[in-house]
């Protein structure tokens, strides 16, 4: 399993997966203390994700002319500039030129969320879902590292809070455009290059793909808008103190990535429709625990299982999309799967502070189970088409 490429490949996306971190973790606060907008502090993270949405076509179909290599590249130096354009507009307090920043962001982690795919690409058939779980893995390491170098140079320019973070960022932004030169792309013969709407019904027929799609999508949708409901709901209702809150959201990250140490080598055992099975039961779970309990450590293991549960659905729905359609179509599969899985991690994202305001914390998390049920019914019915063909 182990070669030069998938080195490679994860050596990068350790530090490709820099930005987006430092978004969630610094966005709300520079827009409201610093651009002085309270009202738009989710604004950043709102653009971000808007901006993978949109990239994540143009991502596809740039690395289906160009090959994975030069897209990866091109990522890192459009990384790099956003994160400077973002210091620009913190130096001189721009919020517009910051919101732009965070765009771009989105659209560099665009090219960046291919990263599993071509991890996957460069290990034989069989070890496809680890190699896809090791990315994720490598989430918590991310992480880790960009949050404690956010917070150490936060200072570095007294006059101007978080601007040393941004600089120190735009700086790591650019590592792995040095570590791609040693990638080599995989030949492949007869690429589609083109998104055909002829190419896009064809594989939305297969079955399979769809249940890939839903599977992540839906996941994607129910960890998006139960964890930003969350730290809301703990801290602005339930009056739990900030600290608190915050252990709960670190243990669900977490929980989100943890779990790829094992879930790679659970969907080799059994499937990748057997885990998909298993994520919808953790999540259903988290669900019941969040409806029924009122209790700090509650909303913990609540959160937790959500992590846990995403993980199984994600890394699953990835996996089995790499491997059920045809290699010339590849380009358009993954581009037309992220534009969808992403567009839903946005939509809960956004329907998120709207539903706590007009509704409230339990409505929220049944809104998830009929969405859970089509992923349940659409696994069922792939397995069984699977069986009789």
């Amino acid at each position: 399993m182990i070669n030069k490429n998938f080195i490679v490949i994860c050596s990068a996306s350790t530090f490709a997966m820099f930005p987006p971190m430092a978004v969630v973790l610094l966005g709300g606060i520079i827009t409201s203390q610093i651009m002085l907008k309270d009202s738009l502090a989710t604004l950043p993270m709102m653009l971000m994700i808007i901006g993978i949405a949109l990239g994540a076509p143009m991502a596809s179909r740039f690395m289906s002319i160009y090959g994975r290599q030069r897209g990866f590249l091109f990522s890192s130096i459009l990384s790099c500039s956003a994160l400077i354009l973002c210091s620009i507009a913190i130096y001189i307090e721009n919020f517009i030129l910051f919101a732009l920043g965070n765009f771009l962001i989105g659209n560099a982690q665009a090219f960046v969320h291919q990263y599993r795919f071509a991890a996957s690409e460069s290990v034989e058939k069989e070890f496809i879902p680890r190699s896809i779980s090791i990315i994720l893995l490598l989430g918590i390491v991310s992480a880790l590292l960009s949050s404690n170098f956010a917070e150490y140079f936060k200072d570095y320019f007294p006059d101007n809070l978080f601007l040393g973070s941004y600089i120190f960022l735009s700086i790591t932004a650019i590592i792995p455009f040095f570590i791609l030169l040693f990638y080599k792309d995989t030949k492949t013969t007869n690429i589609n290059s083109k998104f055909k709407l002829e190419t896009i019904f064809k594989l939305l027929k297969n079955i399979k793909i769809i249940q890939s799609i839903v599977s992540a999508g839906i996941g994607y949708f129910t960890m998006a808008i139960i964890m930003t409901a969350t730290p809301l709901h703990m801290y602005l209702v339930n009056k739990f103190s900030l600290f608190e809150t915050s252990i709960v959201i670190q243990l669900h990250v977490i929980g989100m990535f943890l779990p790829s140490l094992f879930s790679g080598d659970l969907i080799k055992k059994f499937g990748n429709t057997n885990i998909i099975y298993a994520g919808i039961s953790i999540l259903f779970l988290s669900i019941f625990i969040n409806t029924l309990f009122d209790y700090y450590y509650s909303y913990m293991l609540g959160l937790i299982l959500l992590g846990i549960g995403w993980n199984f659905l994600f890394v699953s729905g990835s996996s089995l999309l790499v491997v059920s359609y045809d290699e010339k179509d590849k380009f358009t599969a993954q581009g037309l799967n992220d534009f969808i899985v992403f567009s839903t991690q946005g939509i809960g994202s956004l329907s998120a502070g709207f539903l706590l305001y007009f509704a409230n914390w339990t409505v929220i998390n049944l809104l998830c189970i009929p969405l859970l049920t089509i992923v349940f019914i659409v696994s069922i019915f792939a397995s069984r088409f699977h069986q009789n063909s």
